[in-house]
């Protein structure tokens, strides 16, 4: 397993009130596989997220990622593992405004071990990989919100990391981007990368092998994705509203051209 998590708990403390984001949450995700994480705002589904990225400590419970039990480690070896390990992508796509493409996907090389040797080479390949080896100098407010998130997917690819964790990935692009950007995750994916997605959305969740379902700050359902009870209602639906439309535009009256009546003409 790419990632164990056993008895995950969260809690805030707001004055005098406990909240308990996660309430003893159990995962394990196997390497290559591409899980969507799905949940009603307050299911914990943001705060478990932060937790796979190790960017907040669980207040109990263990998490081990490819085999690093990250559950026991201080801050210093927290930021080692998650440079090297996880590839973060955002909604928000998190870009520096003022640097290109290229400089954008070489940050993270920047801050690990291996410094800028060779950089610049791997950053090229990650943005030839995901469709962008002609934007290399182009700054974020020179590309659409669909190339942001290419460039975005590139950066988090960079390091080659155990897994690629993202947050609402086509929130803020159009239905025909998300779908581009989508079948490139799934490209991704076919390629043998660990892929997690957090989502509300069902469309974005149709493209994965597996949908976990929070609640409480537990999973309350775990199944392949074409097993999944409410995502299998989902896709009837969105059959249903299609057979209706196409049953309506092929109701609609037929346009005729009338036929010309004959008259007599006298012999």
């Amino acid at each position: 397993m790419i990632i164990q998590v056993r008895g995950l708990t969260k809690v805030y403390k707001m004055g005098v009130e406990r909240i308990h984001a996660l309430a003893g949450l159990d995962l394990s995700i196997r390497a290559n596989e591409f899980v969507a994480i799905m949940g009603a705002s307050g299911s914990g589904k943001s705060t478990f997220m932060n937790m796979l990225g190790l960017l907040d400590r669980p207040t109990s419970g263990g998490y081990v990622l490819n085999g690093k039990p990250t559950h026991k480690m201080g801050a210093g070896a927290l930021s080692t593992v998650r440079n090297k390990e996880i590839g973060f992508v955002f909604q928000t796509f998190e870009l520096l405004p003022r640097a290109s493409a290229l400089k954008n996907v070489m940050l993270p090389l920047l801050y690990s071990n291996q410094g800028a040797w060779g950089a610049r080479k791997k950053a090229k390949r990650a943005l030839e990989l995901v469709g962008l080896g002609d934007r290399l100098d182009h700054k974020p407010n020179q590309m659409s919100g669909g190339q942001r998130q290419r460039v975005a997917i590139a950066r988090a690819l960079v390091n080659a990391p155990a897994i690629v964790l993202a947050d609402e990935p086509t929130g803020n692009l159009d239905s025909t981007t998300s779908h581009e950007i989508m079948d490139l995750f799934k490209q991704l994916h076919d390629q043998g990368q660990t892929i997690i997605v957090v989502t509300h959305e069902e469309d974005v969740a149709a493209c994965a092998d597996r949908i976990v379902r929070l609640r409480d700050g537990r999973v309350v359902s775990d199944h392949p994705t074409n097993e999944d009870p409410i995502h299998r209602q989902w896709l009837e639906s969105v059959a249903g509203n299609l057979q209706e439309q196409l049953d309506a535009e092929s109701g609609a009256p037929e346009v005729t051209t009338p036929t010309p009546r004959k008259t007599e003409t006298a012999s």
